[in-house]
Order: C-alpha cells, then structure tokens, then sequence
C-alpha cells in the first residue's frame, strides 16, 4: 500500500504541487515533472545541522585573530590575518573589492550560520516564535551569496600560482578556515530547507501565481541583466585584472593572459581551473540563459527537461567564476613588499566581479516556472 503523504509542497523549478511521503532511510523525493530533488531523508538531520553550524561558527571566529598567510623572498617577509587582508585592499583605494570579499566569505556565511543555528535550534525544542519565518527567508535569500568555500579555493589557486617565487606558510587561522569550510559544508547538507517550509506551514502555501505582467516582467527584467553583463564582460577581459611590480618594473595581466602564462609555466591543472571559471562558465552561462529567456518568449514547447536542467546547472555554477577575483584579492593582501615584488588590483577585477554578480541576479529573475507553462492572461 502507497504511503500517505506527510505534506505537500511545491517545486520551485516549475511550480508543481507534489505530495511527499514519509521518507525511509536513503530515500528522497523527486518532482515528477522536472525531477527536481525536493526532500530526502537525513536521520537526525536537525541536531546534526544544528552542531556542525555551531561548530562552523566557532571556526569562522578562530579564522580571524592569528596568521593566515605568510609570503618571503629576498629576505623580506610578509604575513597576514584575514582583517589586515581586507584592510590592505581598502588602502589601495579598492573598497569595493574589500567590501565584497568580506561580505561574500566573511558576514553572509556567519549570517546564514546563524540563522540556521536559530532555525533548527528553535525545531529541536518544537517552537515557533514569530521571527522565524523572515528568518528561514533570510537564510533561502543569502544561501546564493555564500562564498567561502569559493575563497578557499581562489586561495589555493592564489598559493600555487607564486609557490615557485617565495616561500609560502600557512598559519592557525589558515587551518582554522579550512574547518569551517568542512562544518559548514556538513551544515548545508543536513539542512532540509524542504522539511522547515512543512514545519513553519510555508510549504503548503501556493506560490505567486503566473500573469501576463508577471511573466513579461521576469523576461524584461533577464534580458536586461544578461545585456548588462555582456557589456561588463568586455572591460573584464581586456583590461588588466592586476598589476605586478618586480624591482620597479610594472607587468599588467589580463585573465586570458594569467590563464596562458600559467599554461606555458607547466600549471596546466591551474590553467585550466582560471580558464573554466573566469572564460568558459560566464560565457556559457550568458548563453544558456539567452537561450532559455528567448525560449520562453517565443513559448517553446520543446525540451523541457534539458532545459530545466541547464537552469540548475548555470545557476549552481555561475557562483564559481568569482574564483579569479578573490585570487587577486588573496594576491594583493599577501604581495607587498615594496620595491621588491608587490601586486595591485585591476579595474577588470571590479568588471569581472559585476559581471558574476549581474549574471546570478538574471538567474534569479529568471522564473523556471515558465518552462513549463505557457502564457496566461489572467
């Protein structure tokens, strides 16, 4: 005998209404229509969240007040917190780089901790008090924008890229970071944003309904920010994303100059890495949205499901590509020493930056709903 359902909700890819089960052990729930995975089961999955949150944020605290890097050559030698960090991009006048990586990997992941440690803490003692709900939306909203995990790796990339020009070491906080990173990947896995709509009553509630202006809207509103980016990815590519001074001599590089030195070095691991994320996925991911934009305008009936499926994937990837700006933000913070070797960012790192942000902006406006509905007048 089939199950009952234990709550319905509906999709946020394409807006169908689906019943799920009472799930057992290694079993999720799967839209039917875009096989979209909507819930699945974790045991003891609220307390597991709620300890690998609590955990992350006592690692992300650790991760600021000692030594993250330290860079040496020619007798000089330089090291760095994450605050000092951002302090030294600020000095260089670059505050818009500064403010970004320290909201992107600093104050939206200890906001989302937070929230999720509000969240499942206020579960686990089966209370609902009224600042949940903007909460739980808060945490949906800044998910996106939480890119931690994306700085450690531009921090890696950032460390293989100048290993043969000094001696590099890594402090307490460095490790601390890395620690973080794991809990709160552990955190986001055992969260069930699915469960807690059911649990708040959210989950029931039908989502805004699709009109003539709605639609019209969120097809005026993607084209828009994909013309924008287009725009921005011109200044992105060709102006220098950062300049090296080395004994009084100044080397602007391009990224598809960064990406070709580090292929003629041997890095090709690298080289490909810089490449796929700063060329290859925003150029993909404008065209794919360009695509499903104007496939929803000329109300296409065809490929649904390649199509949905190419919308999570560019709105799952298209974070990514901020792996080349917060290399140069790592680069600049840890290379100054004077007239010796120092580096400075590049207007193309702010052009880039915008880029990736107008590209996840258009993704979200982008409503997936419309793949699978056709225009209604209503």
């Amino acid at each position: 005998m089939d199950k009952q359902p234990a709550f319905t909700t509906h999709c946020h890819l394409c807006g169908l209404k689906v019943a799920i089960p009472e799930l057992d052990k290694s079993h999720c729930a799967q839209c039917p229509r875009c096989t979209n995975t909507l819930s699945q089961y974790l045991n003891d999955n609220k307390e597991k969240a709620l300890s690998f949150a609590l955990a992350a944020l006592v690692f992300l605290a650790l991760s600021l007040p000692y030594k993250f890097l330290s860079f040496s050559a020619s007798g000089q030698q330089r090291e760095i917190d994450l605050p000092s960090g951002l302090q030294t991009l600020a000095e260089l006048d670059f505050y818009p780089l500064a403010l970004v990586t320290a909201l992107l990997t600093l104050f939206i992941p200890a906001i989302v901790l937070l929230g999720i440690i509000s969240l499942n803490g206020c579960r686990v003692i089966n209370k609902k008090p009224t600042w949940l709900i903007p909460t739980f939306k808060m945490v949906k909203l800044l998910l996106p924008w939480s890119m931690a995990e994306i700085f450690l790796v531009g921090t890696l990339v950032s460390l293989v890229k100048i290993a043969d020009m000094a001696t590099l070491d890594v402090g307490m906080s460095f490790i601390a970071f890395c620690l973080f990173i794991v809990c709160m990947t552990a955190t986001l896995y055992f969260y069930d944003s699915t469960e807690f709509s059911d649990w708040l009553d959210e989950a029931s509630l039908p989502p805004n309904p699709i009109t003539h202006l709605s639609r019209q809207k969120s097809i005026q509103q993607t084209w828009a920010l994909l013309f924008t980016a287009t725009l921005l990815y011109i200044p992105a590519n060709t102006l220098p994303i950062m300049h090296t001074q080395f004994f009084g001599s100044i080397e602007p590089s391009t990224i598809i100059g960064g990406v070709i030195k580090l292929w003629h070095t041997g890095s090709y691991p690298i080289a490909i890495i810089i490449f796929l994320a700063s060329v290859a996925i925003p150029i993909a991911k404008l065209i794919v949205l360009a695509w499903l934009n104007w496939s929803i305008q000329t109300q296409s009936e065809e490929l649904h499901c390649r199509r949905a499926l190419a919308y999570q994937l560019v709105e799952w990837v298209g974070r990514w590509s901020m792996i080349d700006v917060f290399v140069v933000a790592v680069l600049v913070a840890l290379i100054q020493l004077g007239g010796t070797i120092s580096i400075f960012p590049g207007y193309a790192a702010l052009a880039f930056c915008a880029v990736v942000f107008f590209t996840m902006l258009a993704a979200i406006t982008f409503d997936s709903r419309l793949i699978w509905q056709k225009e209604t007048l209503s």
